[in-house]
């Protein structure tokens, strides 16, 4: 599994619309060989289906498609945009931190959200993690959280 490695995690990156930062996200995951092309456009095409359901929180999204759209290993990535972006969510809107998640099964997707979910829980996380102006930054507060 690929959680949050260096090479899958961008920050300070510029989208203008939740389509544009899913694609960057997805990106990630392609550049470190964890999904194919077409899983980024699956993200997107979900997007477009089913609107903003993985605005898990405020200010988080958590895009992601079936395993059988192009996931090569299971994987997550994030970008931090620089500037925040509504994905027309009611509630959590405007998105600024954007974690794809590629699983290759369903067990791994749970796993993968339940390691994310207790990241992001850790009191101040999201704060530190919006507040990161490295990549050192996020990769300790992971090590931290793993401690």
């Amino acid at each position: 599994m690929k959680f949050l490695e260096s090479s899958l995690i961008a920050l300070d990156v510029e989208a203008k619309t939740a389509e544009e930062a899913i694609r960057l996200a997805g990106d990630l995951l392609v550049k470190a060989g964890a999904a194919e092309e077409r899983y980024a456009d699956a993200m997107v095409k979900s997007y477009r289906e089913r609107g903003p359901y993985f605005v898990l929180a405020p200010h988080i999204a958590l895009p992601h498609a079936r395993a059988e759209d192009g996931v090569n290993e299971a994987s997550v990535s994030l970008i931090k945009l620089k500037k925040p972006v509504v994905f027309g969510h009611a509630a959590n809107d405007p998105v600024q931190l954007v974690f794809a998640l590629g699983g290759s099964s369903s067990s791994e997707h749970i796993a993968m959200l339940r390691k994310l979910t207790t990241l992001l829980s850790s009191p101040g996380s999201i704060e530190q993690f919006m507040n990161a102006t490295d990549v050192e930054t996020i990769q300790q507060l992971i090590r931290g959280n793993e401690q």
